[in-house]
């Protein structure tokens, strides 16, 4: 494990009858050496270090496949096989004890001899600042893993997306993967406190209570979340980081890309839901992260909260409306035991005043879903706001082409890029067209904002006016369905 390669040779742990040489890597029972692999030498090197304390399963397999993304079972079966060797349980002796819903404790009394004492007295959970997770992320596993293996060979990354897609969840989840990794520590900050400071530099610097200089020499991980919010001087931060930094990685969350100098972009997908008719059974159902989402978070309200067979239209039907956004579908599990799947249903048709019960203690911005898109909408332009106002009367998909008649502005071509860059609009290709979608949970907001705008009739007519023309014309109907579904 390549924390512990740096190591005094003298360095040994005692147990039970066992004598542990941490350098030379073997477990001894008095002159008879036990035979176990080097993943469960790892687990256990890690366990005795934290003698007395939960080490969580997530930190575990973080620490002991830091390259690599494994199930919770191979965890499992090495637990396994040091308690067989260790001959746990055995003669009322225990060793390791799994704490259910969280990870495993080594309860011996454990001590070492003079350098190992120093050693295990000083070998603490890696140095971070990350918050508490309080629940599991649901359905991002493949997405994890594989920005758990690119990191380490990466400088930059930026993870991109519409508010509420989980880009700060992932990239959270990503740093508690990487602890052990980064010698000098993960570190999280959220530039969205920073206001109106300055320098985001002296900002960095002051949260982290370091010097430069001092930064600069370091292995470590910045988490630099909410990078959208000072977008410039978040890019000139990380350009100045990566230049006088070798040793740094930043992994950045924003809604739209910095533009920076080795800049890797991450897009977040929404979570997945069935597009079109509803499975054949509550487990095909349970395929799909956005539907385990909504179990899990209507589960911790309501215990005995399950999906039944006549549930399965109403589930796919309010996974879809919310486009399978993890905040979305938090906000709204928030209310099943109160309103039941139906209620639920119905109510979303009453825009988004009823995701708006989130948790207390998170952030402003994801207690409701108003909140994180004022956030986002009160950044743009003017005239970015306009146009999305005025595309915002499309239900469906729709060309640029269609959006400029209904816009009326051939000049607002570069607006719906810079829209799309943003994450206010999604972009699907095929073959040698480009069609733009907004989100139903964006669309319903800035439908909200365009019924106080005295523009509102004036779109809707250009939206009629567009769509009879297509009718009207040879081969009006098809087009018409191109460009609305």
């Amino acid at each position: 494990m390549n924390s512990h390669n740096d190591l005094p040779a003298a360095s040994v742990l005692h147990f039970g009858p066992y004598a542990f040489h941490l350098r030379q890597r073997l477990i001894l029972e008095g002159d008879r050496q036990l035979r176990m692999g080097g993943r469960a030498l790892d687990i256990l090197q890690v366990l005795v270090e934290h003698a007395g304390r939960v080490v969580r399963k997530e930190q575990l397999i973080a620490w002991v496949w830091p390259d690599s993304v494994v199930e919770e079972i191979n965890l499992r079966v090495h637990i396994a096989a040091l308690r067989r060797a260790l001959g746990d349980g055995e003669n009322g002796q225990r060793y390791i004890v799994n704490v259910p819903q969280c990870g495993y404790s080594f309860i011996a009394p454990v001590h070492g001899d003079s350098v190992a004492q120093v050693v295990f007295e000083t070998l603490q959970a890696p140095q971070h600042n990350l918050p508490a997770r309080l629940t599991p992320v649901i359905g991002r596993d493949s997405l994890v893993g594989s920005l758990v293996r690119q990191m380490p060979l990466c400088r930059l990354m930026t993870l991109t997306g519409p508010a509420g897609i989980g880009k700060s969840t992932v990239a959270l989840r990503v740093a508690e993967l990487l602890l052990q990794h980064y010698r000098d520590g993960v570190w999280y900050i959220d530039l969205s406190i920073a206001g109106d400071a300055p320098s985001l530099l002296d900002c960095l610097l002051h949260t982290l209570d370091t010097s430069f200089d001092t930064l600069a020499s370091r292995h470590a991980l910045l988490i630099l979340d909410n990078g959208e919010r000072r977008r410039e001087s978040c890019r000139a931060l990380v350009e100045r980081l990566l230049l006088a930094a070798p040793r740094l990685a930043l992994l950045v969350t924003s809604r739209e890309p910095l533009q920076a100098h080795l800049e890797t972009l991450q897009p977040i997908a929404p979570l997945t839901f069935p597009k079109a008719s509803a499975p054949a059974s509550v487990d095909e159902l349970m395929g799909y992260s956005a539907v385990q989402l909504l179990v899990s978070r209507a589960r911790a309200r309501q215990h005995d909260f399950r999906l039944r067979e006549q549930d399965l239209h109403t589930v796919c039907a309010i996974c879809r409306r919310l486009d399978g956004l993890p905040l979305a579908i938090e906000l709204a599990a928030a209310q099943i035991d109160a309103l039941a799947l139906v209620g639920l249903l119905a109510q979303l048709d009453n825009g988004l005043r009823l995701l708006s019960h989130g948790r207390r203690t998170a952030m402003p911005r994801h207690q409701s879903m108003s909140a994180a898109l004022d956030w986002s909408y009160q950044d743009l332009r003017p005239c970015e706001r306009r146009v999305l106002q005025r595309l915002s009367v499309f239900n469906m998909a729709f060309t640029a082409d269609a959006a400029l008649r209904v816009i009326d502005g051939a000049h607002l071509r570069a607006v719906i890029e810079r829209l799309a860059a943003k994450s206010w609009l999604t972009m699907e290709r095929g073959g040698d067209s480009t069609r733009y979608r907004m989100l139903n949970t964006l669309r319903c907001y800035v439908r909200e904002q365009l019924e106080t705008s005295a523009e509102r009739m004036e779109n809707l007519q250009r939206h009629v006016l567009y769509s009879g023309r297509n009718r009207s014309s040879a081969g009006g109907q098809l087009a018409t369905q191109r460009v609305e579904q």
